[in-house]
């Protein structure tokens, strides 16, 4: 997974998945865990980023906040697919890795999402607004790794 993506087209992949696997629609609170967890973990897998945006550690969790500005009109409530996404604009690699991400960490709910990644160090460890650095992410969630 070499291409650097921007985190807008991982998201909309994400939205996309949840609409295909008629689940209900992803909140933007759970779309912030979603990409945390593609971004940390491809990281971990000493993969390098994923997508360039930064994430910040935010009261309810790490954020990436264009992602959060682009989709705050929806609310609590579930974001609308974009209809003119076509997911192979991610590459297969890049997909069957998100869908691994979104198979495990989509089963739980936006508040739970919330709840584990209070516990990663990475956010702990990062004042409330600033960015939380790949190395942290990086170190940080190799503890969902199999052999992490």
């Amino acid at each position: 997974m070499a291409k650097l993506y921007d985190a807008s087209d991982v998201a909309k992949y994400f939205i996309w998945k949840a609409n295909q696997d008629e689940q209900e629609l992803l909140s933007n609170l759970k779309l912030q865990k979603l990409l945390y967890y593609a971004q940390g973990l491809n990281l971990s897998l000493g993969n390098g980023p994923l997508f360039h945006n930064d994430i910040e550690a935010w009261q309810y969790g790490p954020v990436v906040p264009e992602i959060y500005h682009q989709y705050k009109i929806y609310g609590r409530g579930g974001i609308m697919p974009d209809e003119q996404f076509d997911p192979n604009t991610i590459d297969e690699d890049t997909r069957d890795f998100l869908d691994e991400i979104y198979n495990i960490f989509g089963q739980f709910s936006a508040i739970r999402l919330m709840e584990i990644s209070h516990d990663d160090e990475c956010w702990e460890e990062t004042e409330i607004g600033d960015i939380i650095s790949h190395n942290s992410m990086e170190k940080s969630l190799k503890k969902y790794l199999i052999n992490g």
